[in-house]
């Protein structure tokens, strides 16, 4: 998949600017999915975060969710991308595989959990928890849109 941005924009309009995120959805052998408690609000989400500018998406899965949980994983595949419209962040999902480590807290994460997928749509706002959930399904990659709070429909 190519994903770019264009830089040209008509005089007089400014040029929209995307912030591109990755998340790992992260699926033990019993079906239980990562999460983390975020520090700086408290909501569950999938542990994720800014891609750098020198890494591939797969590098920066890895990299995100050894940073905020301790576990190490293996990326499967990519299974969504998620715009949030407000904020103008785009997030490529894969889903992953535990491959070694041990859940810890970071400075990002106050809670590090293996949930059930009852718990992740008890737990997370449905924007969130749609994107396990997607992962869960074999039917992607989902192409979703949402302002924050309510989705539109996959394509």
């Amino acid at each position: 998949m190519l994903l770019y941005m264009s830089n040209s924009a008509q005089e007089g309009e400014s040029t929209p600017l995307h912030s591109v995120s990755v998340a790992g959805v992260v699926v033990r052998d019993d079906g239980r999915l990562l999460a983390i408690r975020r520090a700086d609000n408290g909501t569950w989400e999938l542990p994720g975060g800014v891609l750098e500018l020198d890494e591939t998406p797969e590098a920066g899965v890895r990299r995100e969710v050894w940073e905020e949980t301790g576990i190490h994983v293996e990326v499967d595949e990519l299974t969504g991308v998620y715009k949030n419209t407000t904020r103008g962040i785009v997030a490529l999902v894969f889903r992953c595989k535990p491959a070694g480590g041990f859940e810890r807290t970071s400075s990002e994460s106050t809670a590090v959990e293996w949930l059930t997928p009852d718990e992740v749509t008890q737990y997370m706002a449905e924007v969130y928890s749609i994107r396990l959930l997607d992962a869960l399904d074999g039917a992607g990659p989902h192409v979703r849109s949402h302002d924050g709070k309510h989705l539109t429909p996959a394509r």
